[in-house]
């Protein structure tokens, strides 16, 4: 099994059936279908949380008056502020 890892210095190839100690093979196969089940994970949370903030998008805007101000924002204390993230691949 051939698996390229990326990161800041680039793309390495690595085979993971050349490695000479049976533990440590399967250790990597292990690792890998983890990452993988992870990353499978990752992608589904992502796409609920964006859903999610799509929904409540939508319920927002049918809800004029709840529209903060300028003036009304100054005066309040606790506001917590929902920003999109980018998502990553770190593959």
């Amino acid at each position: 099994m051939i698996i390229t890892i990326k990161n800041d210095d680039g793309e390495i190839a690595y085979d993971v059936n050349k490695i000479n100690s049976e533990e440590a093979k399967r250790g990597a196969t292990v690792t890998i279908s983890k990452v993988g089940n992870l990353s499978t994970i990752i992608e589904a949370l992502q796409f609920a949380s964006d859903a999610h903030r799509g929904n409540l998008e939508n319920l927002l805007k049918e809800a004029p008056e709840a529209v903060v101000t300028n003036e009304d924002s100054e005066s309040v204390e606790d506001v917590e502020v929902v920003e999109e993230e980018e998502s990553v691949d770190k593959s």
